[in-house]
């Protein structure tokens, strides 16, 4: 039984590799394009950017785990990956555009504005993961 199972081993580590790389890839991008400097606000104790960055990570995740289940082979999942990478970065701009200053707001550490965006990036997030399965 244990054998059998190793044979899949090279198809887990692809998959497990294009996901972190996928996701590493996000964050960067997502901190690339956002105006404020999330990694160095976070150092500074910023608990708002924090929020705010881990709620646009799970909502990346969530559809990329999705696409990691459902795909049939690593193409697939790199299509689907960018799907879920185009769509949360779209969430972000859309949230820019409802949330008044939010620059501002991140860098003053307003986390109420933080787990709102963070909450609305995980739910777009949810929504996009199941729109994956069919």
């Amino acid at each position: 039984m244990i054998v059998s199972d190793l044979f899949t081993l090279p198809a887990f580590v692809a998959y497990l590799a294009l996901g972190i790389l996928y996701f590493f890839a996000f964050v960067v991008t997502y901190i690339w394009i956002t105006p404020q400097r999330e990694m160095a606000l976070i150092r500074d104790g910023n608990l708002a950017a924090a929020i705010s960055l881990g709620g646009a990570a799970i909502g990346f995740v969530q559809p990329l785990a999705s696409a990691i289940a459902h795909s049939v082979n690593l193409v697939d999942l790199a299509v689907w990956g960018l799907v879920a990478w185009v769509v949360q970065l779209l969430t972000h701009f859309a949230l820019r555009l409802v949330v008044r200053d939010l620059r501002g707001q991140i860098e003053n550490d307003v986390r109420s504005v933080a787990l709102f965006v963070a909450v609305v990036a995980v739910c777009v997030g949810a929504i996009n993961a199941a729109a994956m399965t069919y």
